[in-house]
């Protein structure tokens, strides 16, 4: 018994030990747009590599990405992030999606209605989103109200899926229990066999959008000192931004 709680000590104190300094680049009041969904654009077109930055930071994300690559480390999802919902009575859950749209009503993405996120935002329509981009050390948490796409517009992205994924909205009642994998592959083949052409979209999948009320823009700093700016929507519809202490 003492031989297992020491080797559990040990991992314990492993896992604690893993952590790394950031030096990437800081973030000032004078580098953000006026608007959060301006300056998020401008964040997640830098983590797909479309703006170049400083030389000095190109370097920087050459050596990181080249480091995992030789771990074996897969490339990062830009779009990932985690969304945080909870039930009517408070209790939360959290899991990663994928961000598939932003404009002037927020962040969208897209899932089953009947599957648990899709239940817990029925009833509690507050949740947040938090992108993590290890790349250029930073994160982006937001916060805000949710509501469906109009199903017109769930439609017409539904159509762009690859075939398979279609399939798949039909096949999965997500979240439920299942029996075996045979069972979900089963199904899925069944769907196929019924669609052979046209693949209509599921009356229980589709769209939400969030709506931002708070968003926060975090920059990996040396010792600790992060550099974190928040968002928050007035009464009157302004943005009031802040700096936050790490």
């Amino acid at each position: 018994m003492h031989v297992a709680s020491t080797a559990y000590s040990d991992r314990v104190m492993s896992i604690g030990d893993n952590r790394r300094e950031y030096s990437l680049a800081g973030l000032d009041r004078g580098d953000l747009a006026a608007e959060p969904l301006t300056q998020f654009t401008r964040w997640f077109d830098e983590a797909l590599a479309r703006r170049s930055g400083s030389r000095l930071r190109r370097i920087g994300i050459a050596l990181y990405d080249l480091w995992h690559a030789l771990l074996g480390h897969a490339p990062v999802d830009v779009n990932a992030m985690i969304l945080a919902t909870a039930d009517g009575r408070g209790v939360p859950s959290a899991r990663t999606v994928l961000l598939k749209g932003v404009d002037e009503r927020g962040f969208t993405f897209y899932t089953n209605y009947d599957s648990r996120k899709g239940r817990e935002l029925g009833e509690n329509p507050h949740a947040a989103l938090v992108f993590y981009w290890p790349t250029l050390e930073r994160q982006v948490c937001v916060a805000g109200e949710v509501t469906r796409l109009p199903e017109a517009e769930s439609a017409r992205y539904f159509a762009t899926r690859p075939r398979g994924a279609r399939l798949a909205a039909w096949a999965s009642s997500q979240s439920a229990p299942i029996d075996s994998r045979a069972v979900l592959e089963s199904a899925w083949q069944g769907v196929a066999d019924r669609f052979h052409d046209e693949i209509p979209l599921p009356p229980n999948w589709g769209g939400f959008v969030l709506a931002p009320q708070r968003i926060e823009f975090w920059q990996g700093r040396p010792n600790r000192l992060h550099d974190r700016f928040s968002y928050a929507r007035e009464a009157n519809g302004r943005w009031r931004i802040e700096r936050l202490a790490p």
